[in-house]
């Protein structure tokens, strides 16, 4: 039986962009690249496609042929390489979209992380329960069978949060999603008892921004920001209508560091953001 060829990994995917983007800052087309690397433009291509693996010493060495200077940078592409790595997403890859299974690697990858939501809460910080109604209400409808597998892939992912060396979360919350009351009282008061709980954690910052701040630039959509080996190699995922979408050009990174910065800026204390999420709850 032949063996199915799995499609690359959005880090594949990635590796190959960047590599592209170092060969167009060096002016070459993909012919040129392929003669300068003793290579052909088709392998050239693949290589940028993520659907060739490579080593970390032919990365290094295409580096630096396009005359990349930043090590850094270099050695953190070198150590995305080795081929397609498998994880406890793959179980999910005939059941979710790919956007999902993305999602879950970049995660799995991040050095740390940044959320902002306004209108949910933040997936990885969500209960079995609140993630099932959450679930349920998308459209079109999913069957129930489809809602139990996408609510056990949200709690798989929050593995990432536990553990010897848990990734490093900062969320800034809208007080929007704390009252929303998704599932009824108990549901919703269970929930920001698990969000109390979390925040107590040292690698775990959740801040709110209160009713009354003020205005702020974002239209809703949830944003992450995942850190990289280097930030030149930073994600951001926005959380839209029709999916998830993933921005990586150094003008878009920087464009979202700065709502997130600003954000910040409207936010309560960890401290004060504590008290506020106890005064809802109690109040349910």
């Amino acid at each position: 039986m032949a063996r199915i060829k799995l499609p690359p990994t959005i880090r594949q995917r990635r590796l190959g962009a960047e590599l592209r983007r170092l060969r167009e800052r060096a002016d070459l087309n993909a012919t040129q690249a392929g003669a300068l690397l003793g290579s052909s433009q088709s392998r050239v291509s693949s290589i940028e496609s993520g659907a060739y693996a490579v080593s970390a010493d032919r990365v290094r060495a295409t580096a630096r042929a396009y005359g990349c200077t930043d090590s850094p940078l270099i050695e953190a592409l070198a150590g995305m390489t080795g081929g397609r790595t498998r994880g406890w997403w793959d179980e999910y890859r005939d059941i979710l979209p790919p956007s999902m299974l993305d999602m879950a690697e970049l995660e799995h990858h991040a050095q740390a992380m940044r959320i902002a939501c306004v209108i949910h809460l933040p997936g990885l910080l969500q209960t079995r329960d609140h993630a099932r109604v959450i679930i349920s209400a998308v459209e079109p409808p999913l069957s129930p069978p489809e809602v139990e597998h996408r609510v056990s892939y949200r709690i798989k992912r929050q593995a990432i949060l536990y553990g010897e060396q848990p990734t490093p979360l900062d969320t800034i919350i809208h007080e929007a999603a704390l009252r929303m009351d998704f599932g009824g009282p108990d549901v919703a008061r269970a929930q920001l008892e698990h969000l109390l709980s979390l925040s107590e954690q040292e690698h775990i910052t959740v801040r709110v921004i209160p009713f009354g701040s003020g205005a702020f630039p974002s239209s809703g959509q949830a944003i992450v920001h995942l850190s990289g080996e280097v930030p030149h190699l930073d994600t951001v995922e926005l959380d839209t209508d029709h999916g998830s979408e993933f921005l990586d050009t150094q003008p878009q990174l920087a464009r979202y560091r700065s709502t997130l910065d600003r954000m910040a800026t409207l936010a309560l204390t960890p401290t004060e953001s504590r008290d506020m999420i106890h005064r809802i709850a109690q109040g349910l």
